[in-house]
């Protein structure tokens, strides 16, 4: 059995995806579809969404992104055709991609506002239909959120790195507001025949302090990504820890897959650096930054492979972080 088909364990067949595939670009919408959800479902309003109906399908998907990553060029056509600078607004397009032109689910429509009175109250982000009928309305959302510290175990113990977003309210918000807007009345004076099935489609990662080892809420599902938080002042004891390892500063847009390996002598050239150079960058940043540690790895130890990534806060960041999460006058 190859390690690529779909019958191998989710982590380890994304891992084997991800090494297969060199576009950045193709690594990420493997990464959207392949990746663990954030949360658990929450039927029978917050049913989670499911990239694939079969297993075929899913294998299928796999050889076309395999396809696709000797030719990319088509993908990022369609992606630079849009100005994109939201990590949500780039994930919309690689999923809008594959529902167009993967071997899954259809596209039917996307980005779908629904007015009421002149005014827009909302958008269905996705219309799908599956290849056994199945009229689906997904809600795309990819999040990063840090774990405030603590020993609490709730969804809104994990907040925004900008503090203007928390869990809790996102999952509020798409069960109460964005997947019933399918089954509003003036949503089926649009034409688009239904009924539409909500399902939420959540991906991203969830940061938690460095050192520390909180439990995890209950609707969180398991096996999420996961990374690290630290302050500014710790961040020589962590590096302290990883002598050996290098580092680089993830943008937004690099904020899905794990970056891909380099060669030793590639690393200069892809940003690798040591830690000492970093923190000089860090210094020159006012909010939080997303890092990624690198250490050798393959035959030789002739690559530099990402072993894991996480922010970077300012030292006063883990107080305001805590009132935010205990805050309950956010909506």
């Amino acid at each position: 059995m190859s390690a690529l088909e779909p019958a191998a364990a989710p982590a380890a067949a994304l891992d084997a995806l991800l090494d297969a595939l060199s576009d950045p670009v193709v690594r990420d919408l493997a990464w959207l579809l392949f990746s663990a959800p954030l949360l658990r479902g929450h039927p029978p309003a917050g049913e989670l969404a499911v990239a694939f109906e079969t297993a075929d399908e899913s294998a299928a998907t796999l050889a076309w992104l395999l396809e696709l990553d000797r030719d990319a060029r088509p993908l990022r056509e369609a992606i630079s055709a849009t100005r994109i600078v939201r990590l949500g607004r780039y994930a919309e397009c690689l999923l809008g991609y594959f529902l167009q032109h993967g071997p899954a689910a259809r596209l039917i429509a996307a980005n779908v506002a629904l007015r009421l009175a002149g005014r827009t109250i909302g958008e269905c982000d996705f219309l799908v239909e599956t290849a056994l009928g199945r009229r689906l309305h997904w809600e795309l959302a990819v999040k990063c959120y840090l774990h405030a510290g603590g020993d609490r175990a709730q969804l809104a113990d994990y907040v925004g790195p900008n503090l203007q977003d928390r869990f809790d309210l996102k999952l509020k918000h798409l069960l109460g507001h964005q997947l019933p807007l399918s089954a509003r009345e003036e949503f089926a004076a649009l034409g688009h025949g239904g009924p539409w099935q909500p399902q939420m489609f959540v991906k991203g990662w969830l940061f938690y302090r460095w050192r520390e080892s909180p439990p995890v809420a209950h609707a969180v599902e398991p096996a999420h990504h996961r990374g690290f938080w630290v302050t500014r002042g710790e961040w020589s004891s962590l590096c302290e820890r990883q002598p050996a390892a290098r580092w680089i500063v993830l943008p937004r847009l690099a904020w899905l897959a794990p970056r891909r390996a380099v060669s030793n002598a590639d690393a200069d050239g892809a940003g690798l650096s040591e830690a000492g150079a970093l923190a000089e960058r860090l210094a020159q940043q006012s909010g939080p930054t997303m890092v990624a540690s690198f250490e050798r790895t393959g035959a030789g130890l002739g690559h530099w492979s990402e072993a894991q990534r996480g922010f970077v806060v300012p030292d006063e960041w883990p107080a305001q972080a805590r009132s935010f999460a205990l805050a309950t006058d956010l909506g």
